[in-house]
């Protein structure tokens, strides 16, 4: 008998979606007991999101300051794992806060420690930096990484800044305007990721992941923007200076936070397109890192 943990955290329901999916091979295979933990914060965040909630989340998500968490279950946390499935999205550059919570609580440390774990996100395009910092949580918590896969809105950038604000905003996930595409990871995308829980089941029943991750890449489960890279990287710097200056400020919070708004405004209007057009004019001259670069982040080492 083997038994695998489904863990998530979803507000819209796009990633319970995801997860039920890439579930769905496991369900009902003889010798498989399949468990769901979706992550519950004790006082959860709102969705829709109001403007100040949203960009108040900002610095203890960057900063990844735990919440306090709903428990785990008994009988998830009296049984031993062969393999964890770990559903997450990407809160401003970093995973969100109830997965990190999750993560640093020592319900994780018991359930993941040398358990194989495979990271699924759904997040709008930016995420390696926050696999990079899931990583080294699940390091922490002594968990096996075996696969990664990432499903992102696979629309132009500035669109689906459009898009996804308005749905997170709405808490509707429609055309905007009539015109604009969906926001979010593509009903395709999603109804087709069954085939990476088929991967993952043929690797757990032979009791081995070498290759794993290759069989993924191969089947559409990571794909690299250098451009994005770019910009995750650069801006996790800036971030990082904003959410230290804000926590700081404890009586002028809110000042500050407004501050940080118009910041992020200019930097996706106006920065990121000058940052995109830089890095078409030096993509010549670092063909070689990059390249290094997508091989890294396509990979779980």
């Amino acid at each position: 008998m083997k038994n695998v943990l489904i863990i998530y955290y979803s507000q819209s329901g796009q990633l319970k979606s995801i997860a039920k999916n890439i579930a769905m091979p496991f369900l009902n295979v003889e010798g498989i007991t399949v468990h769901f933990h979706e992550i519950k914060l004790q006082k959860p965040f709102p969705f829709p999101w109001d403007k100040k909630s949203f960009f108040g989340a900002f610095p203890e998500s960057f900063l990844q300051i735990p919440s306090p968490l709903q428990p785990v279950s008994e009988e998830i946390m009296n049984t031993k794992f062969d393999l964890v499935l770990l559903h997450y999205q990407v809160w401003y550059l970093t995973p969100s806060i109830p997965v990190n919570s999750f993560l640093k609580s020592e319900e994780a440390k018991r359930i993941l420690s040398t358990t194989p774990v495979v990271t699924i996100n759904g997040s709008r395009n930016m995420w390696v930096m926050a696999q990079e910092k899931v990583k080294e949580l699940l390091k922490q918590n002594k968990a096996i990484l075996v696969g990664n896969i990432a499903l992102v809105d696979r629309v132009g950038n500035l669109i689906s800044v459009i898009t996804i604000v308005e749905w997170m905003f709405t808490g509707m996930k429609k055309k905007y305007l009539g015109i604009f595409p969906l926001p979010g990871v593509s009903e395709k995308d999603i109804s087709e990721s069954s085939k990476f829980g088929e991967l993952i089941l043929a690797a757990l029943q032979k009791n081995n992941y070498d290759g794993l991750q290759q069989k993924l890449v191969e089947n559409d489960a990571v794909r690299i923007s250098p451009y994005l890279v770019t910009v995750d990287k650069t801006a996790n710097k800036i971030f990082s200076k904003w959410a230290y200056l804000i926590i700081s400020k404890k009586e002028s919070r809110e000042k500050w936070l407004k501050f940080f708004n118009v910041y992020l405004l200019l930097a996706i209007w106006l920065i990121s397109p000058i940052v995109y057009i830089l890095h078409l004019f030096i993509y010549p001259f670092k063909i070689q890192k990059i390249k290094k670069e997508i091989q890294y982040y396509k990979g779980i080492n």
